[in-house]
């Protein structure tokens, strides 16, 4: 038996400290990103989950850099690859087949999408009216398409930001939407803006220009060979990147080695020969 885990959640420190103190063994899938920010939850979790994981599965070469500096043992520490790509690369094709770009009457390639919900952007006033006040100016150009989280259009609506989005036509806040609908959107944007983590890695492996509104990431490999470039939350740097990616059409990047959507199958292998079945 053994227990397999994923990612940075609450959920997933709670899955592996019952594991752990059930005497059964943990895997990490995802395990060794850091943003050396211990003001982001998600990094709590991601510090302590690998802790007490007996198997760590990392995506990248700087996240086995991260767990042996931390003194994790060489042998815990197990290079497969980016398995958010396996899911990205399994659905590309079907989701080719969703109609939404007709659903909001948008053309491919020529439209910015937006996501964000991270706490320090959405919970500030001041912060989130700053990159409101960037969108806005982005959108006098292009398209924005915002499927909104919860937690953002509830902030928006306290700090009454709200009719300034509802009535700029080219500034389209949504509903959430589902993974298929969220993908071929993604996949046929100029642009993607966000504060999400594994955003910033679809983005990178499908080649299109990702603006990160955050100080810092767990996944640099995504600037350093990707097409990610972090700005922060000032309107400034928001809109001196998007006129950057006018101009020259934005980082092009390159794929990381082993986001070949093949991931899964190395992970497996991994823990069919730990636990010698």
């Amino acid at each position: 038996i053994m227990v397999v885990v994923a990612g940075d959640v609450n959920s997933t420190i709670a899955c592996a400290l019952v594991a752990s103190k059930l005497s059964i063994p943990v895997s990490h899938v995802e395990a060794g990103l850091r943003s050396f920010d211990m003001n982001m939850p998600e990094e709590i979790n991601r510090i302590l989950t690998d802790r007490i994981s007996d198997l760590l599965f990392t995506p990248s070469p700087d996240a086995d850099e991260n767990l042996l500096k931390e003194g994790i043992s060489a042998e815990r520490i197990k290079l497969v690859g980016n398995i958010m790509i396996d899911s990205l690369l399994n659905h590309s094709e079907k989701s080719e087949k969703r109609n939404i770009h007709e659903r909001f009457e948008i053309k491919r390639g020529e439209y910015a999408l937006v996501t964000m919900h991270r706490p320090s952007n959405v919970d500030d006033e001041e912060v989130l009216t700053e990159i409101i006040d960037g969108k806005e100016v982005i959108s006098e150009n292009i398209p924005i398409i915002f499927p909104a989280h919860p937690r953002t259009t509830k902030m928006i609506s306290e700090f009454g930001l709200e009719n300034r989005i509802n009535h700029n036509p080219n500034f389209v806040m949504k509903e959430p939407l589902g993974y298929l609908d969220f993908v071929v959107l993604m996949k046929h944007a100029k642009v993607v803006i966000t504060d999400s983590g594994g955003l910033q890695e679809e983005t990178t492996a499908l080649g299109i220009p990702c603006i990160t509104i955050r100080e810092n990431t767990e996944r640099p490999i995504t600037v350093e060979q990707g097409t990610n470039t972090i700005v922060g939350n000032s309107k400034e740097k928001i809109i001196k990147e998007w006129k950057n990616i006018l101009k020259t059409g934005g980082k092009k990047g390159r794929i990381p080695e082993m986001w070949d959507g093949k991931t899964a199958q190395r992970t497996a292998d991994e823990i069919i020969e730990y636990l010698n079945i």
